[in-house]
């Protein structure tokens, strides 16, 4: 079977295994290159069951497109949270805290219409309250405190927490750092995310798709010229699967420190280990040009939409068979 696969497949594949962070603090626990969407193209790339199927007279030709696209809008969530004796203590708190941080936003230039409060849920809190019982009677086997007495632990409620989360809608991506000071300003602290809106999507996915079959159109001529092959007229599209990845889940992180391991021997009923404080450092961490055929708008500063194309085409004459 001639199967002329697309070689980059193999660059992809060595990536996640040779790749080296190029920094001076990764440490022992170096970042791993690629997660989820780097697993879902490698997925798209599997011999699909045409090929696994096929009687040896056919070729399959493949292409693939990688573009960048910086977000037209942005949405970050975050998350409040109150505490009360009454749902209505709780509800009172953290509307007036909602309401602080919406006059902060007004100052920032955020129209009403770009905040929205989403209830998230009310729960009850319990604690445990303790009580002490009457000492054991004459013969009975004693408890381990020191009094004769045991204690009872029970749960008991003691108030109600209640949960939103503020959406607010945005378009210049600097403002993130504004929107967070106000939002510390009014003792909210949990920046949940930020969603990356892509207006012209269709568009953009219409346009790929596009120049990805006209990738798929110049290596079927290319085998001609260069390789003498001439492929007869294509049949069947075996695969065709366009993606779309957002930041949100192309961030990893790895922590930046050196640790030794404790083999000096030791009591271990009576010695107890302290850990020091290890921070861990998050980076954006898209889809790299590997793997593809084309990759538009290469450069890459900030986060930024990706878009990708798979399209695997059948070329096969039905006159010849096995």
């Amino acid at each position: 079977m001639k199967n002329l696969l697309f070689l980059g497949l193999v660059l992809v594949l060595g990536s996640r295994v040779g790749f080296a962070q190029f920094s001076g603090s990764a440490g022992e626990n170096a970042p791993t290159v690629g997660g989820a969407p780097t697993l879902t193209e490698l997925a798209k790339r599997q011999p699909t069951a045409a090929e696994t199927k096929d009687d040896g007279n056919s070729t399959f030709i493949e292409a693939s497109l990688l573009m960048n696209v910086k977000a037209d809008e942005y949405v970050a969530v975050f998350g409040s949270m109150s505490e009360g004796l009454t749902p209505e203590e709780a509800s009172n708190k953290l509307d007036a805290t909602i309401a602080g941080f919406k006059t902060s936003l007004k100052t920032l230039g955020i129209a009403d219409d770009d905040i929205f409060v989403d209830f998230v849920s009310q729960n009850r809190i319990y604690a445990y309250k303790i009580s002490q019982q009457a000492p054991p009677k004459a013969g009975a086997t004693p408890n381990d405190n020191d009094s004769g007495q045991s204690n009872i632990a029970k749960e008991e409620l003691v108030g109600f927490e209640l949960k939103k989360n503020i959406s607010i809608h945005f378009k210049d991506k600097l403002m993130v750092d504004q929107l967070a000071i106000a939002a510390a300003r009014a003792q909210i602290f949990d920046l949940i995310k930020v969603d990356y809106v892509v207006k012209d999507r269709e568009a953009i996915q219409a346009r790929l798709q596009e120049q990805t079959m006209a990738v798929l159109k110049r290596k079927a001529d290319s085998y001609g010229t260069a390789l003498g092959i001439k492929l007869p007229a294509p049949t069947q599209i075996v695969s065709d699967k366009p993606s779309v990845y957002y930041p949100v889940e192309q961030y990893d992180s790895y922590t930046a420190a050196e640790s030794e391991s404790l083999s000096v021997p030791y009591n271990r009923d009576r010695t107890t280990v302290q850990n020091a404080r290890k921070s861990r450092t998050t980076y954006f961490n898209p889809l790299s040009g590997n793997g593809f055929d084309v990759v538009i708008n290469p450069t890459i500063i900030e986060p930024v939409v990706q878009f990708t194309t798979y399209i695997k085409v059948k070329y096969a004459d039905p006159k010849k068979k096995k």
